[in-house]
C-alpha cells in the first residue's frame, strides 16, 4: 500500500512528526493504540506516514495534556472538534467550565498547603518549640 500524501503533499515519517508536534514517537504509537490518532497510512516500505492533519492533532493532545485535561477529556473534545454549531460549542464550555471547576479547587488546596507549610517554616525557624514542628504537622490529622 503506497502512502496518501497530505493535502499539501506533504508526508512525514514518526521521527519527524514527533519533532514538529512535540510528543515523542513512543508516545505517539501510544494514541495510535487507543485510537486518540487515527492509524496512519503506509508506505510502499511499510512505515507509517503523516501530515499536518496529525500534527494538528498531536499539537492538541500535548497542549490539552499540559493544561491537565484527561485523555477521555481529549478524546471528547476531539470528537467535537469534526462537528460545528452551538451544540458543539456548548458540549465544549461545559467540558472547560467542568475542568475550571476542577483547576480551582485544586489551587485552593495548594492555597492551604502553602498556608500550613508558611507556618510551620516559621515555628521551624523561631527555635523556641520542643521537637520538630514540621514533623509535629505532618503527624497530625488532616482538617
Amino acid at each position: 500500500m503506497s502512502a496518501a500524501p497530505a493535502r499539501d503533499g506533504l508526508t512525514l515519517a514518526i521521527g519527524e512528526l514527533s519533532r514538529r508536534s512535540g510528543v515523542h514517537i513512543e508516545t505517539i504509537r501510544y494514541y495510535e493504540r487507543i485510537k486518540m490518532l487515527p492509524p496512519p497510512p503506509r508506505a510502499a516500505n511499510g512505515r507509517r506516514v503523516y501530515g499536518p492533519a496529525q500534527t494538528r492533532t498531536l499539537a492538541f493532545i500535548r497542549r490539552a495534556r499540559e493544561l491537565g485535561f484527561t485523555l477521555e477529556e481529549i478524546r471528547a473534545l476531539l470528537a467535537l472538534s469534526g462537528e460545528d454549531g452551538p451544540q458543539a460549542c456548548a458540549e465544549g464550555r461545559e467540558l472547560a467550565a467542568a475542568h475550571l471547576a476542577e483547576v480551582r479547587a485544586k489551587i485552593a488546596d495548594l492555597r492551604a498547603m502553602e498556608r500550613v507549610l508558611a507556618e510551620t517554616v516559621r515555628r521551624c525557624d523561631a527555635g523556641k518549640a520542643a521537637g520538630c514542628p514540621l514533623i509535629d504537622t505532618l503527624s497530625r490529622p488532616s482538617p
